[in-house]
């Protein structure tokens, strides 16, 4: 199974860059810098490239360990969460991989200390090199940073951490209206109808897009479906006050226009085709490359809401969608 279609990939990546996800620390990188880690496309393999350190590798490479011990990694994850699984990928790695992995992971304020309490998420196990190694994670606590250890040495190229983002309720203040659509306020795009150009995850991503690549974009139908749909889970269930629709980038493609429902279920029920939706905003037209606001035309402000709907009308690209509430607290 490649990694595209792999069910971890119905989750977020938390440690990706476009959260803020970073390395920190390690104990070596002598061939290979820790930051290649975290890089957003797939590992490549240049033959005849070298450095003054030897073959330019595109991961993160420890020396061979000539003491006894292990090589590790520490990364600051960029939306704190639940960790259902990982990838540790060793693609190119065919001689110099790590021979186990493990994993450990910490709940703190800042960076980590000497005296850090690490946990065990994953325990050592073997990975095969040039491949994606998947590991299932059971753990229900809500993490910040996790430490890769490689024994006893050697390279991986890419590290993935997929999981659930949840709220920062120490960042807010009483009564603070918040994104509650936001990905690292822990909403999560949970299905679309389409994502044929970009990824629905794009929708919910910090700042504003910067190509048209950096949306959700589906292709051009010939018929069949009304619209093209796209279901969130919100981050907290929470009224909706205000909401913004961002078509940036996308001039000669956005939708001609949106509704956006909503509806409250029960905590771990998900929306299915018996859902009664509820309206927020009522069939709206957009207009190309430009932020779109709306307070008085929510219609449903006060209601509590756990998920909603942004329907647009009938295919197209939006960049970024806000949905400004009051959320329960958890």
């Amino acid at each position: 199974m490649n990694v595209e279609q792999h069910p971890y990939n119905t989750w977020i990546d938390l440690v990706s860059r476009r959260l803020g996800g970073q390395t920190l620390d390690c104990s070596d990188d002598f061939f290979a810098e820790m930051e290649n880690l975290l890089k957003p496309e797939a590992p490549v393999f240049i033959v005849d490239k070298y450095t003054d350190r030897g073959k330019w590798m595109d991961g993160w490479e420890s020396r061979r360990k000539r003491v006894v011990g292990y090589d590790w990694c520490v990364i600051k994850l960029g939306a704190q969460g639940i960790i259902h699984g990982v990838n540790v990928c060793t693609r190119h790695f065919a001689g110099n991989a790590p021979q186990k992995v493990s994993i450990e992971a910490c709940s703190i304020q800042g960076a980590p200390l000497a005296d850090t309490d690490w946990v065990t998420i994953l325990e050592t196990t073997d990975v095969k090199p040039d491949s994606d190694n998947f590991f299932d994670i059971d753990s229900s606590h809500e993490w910040t940073h996790v430490r890769l250890n490689i024994f006893p040495d050697g390279g991986v190229a890419r590290l993935r951490v997929y999981g659930e983002p949840s709220i920062n309720w120490d960042w807010f203040l009483p009564n603070e209206p918040i994104d509650l659509a936001f990905i690292k306020n822990g909403a999560r795009p949970l299905a679309c109808s389409d994502m044929f150009f970009s990824s629905m995850e794009n929708l919910i991503m910090p700042d504003r897009g910067k190509n048209m690549g950096d949306g959700w974009e589906t292709k051009r139908r010939r018929g069949g479906r009304e619209c093209d749909w796209i279901i969130i889970k919100l981050g907290a269930v929470g009224s909706i006050e205000k909401v913004v629709v961002d078509t940036a980038h996308f001039k000669g493609n956005f939708p001609d226009s949106f509704t956006l429902e909503a509806v409250l279920l029960e905590p771990g029920k998900m929306p299915d085709e018996n859902t009664q939706w509820q309206t927020v905003i009522n069939k709206t037209k957009l207009s190309a490359d430009a932020e779109h606001f709306y307070k008085d035309e929510v219609v449903s402000a006060g209601k509590h809401f756990s998920h909603i709907r942004l329907n647009m009308y009938p295919d197209g690209g939006i960049s970024r969608l806000r949905v400004i509430g009051y959320p329960e607290r958890g």
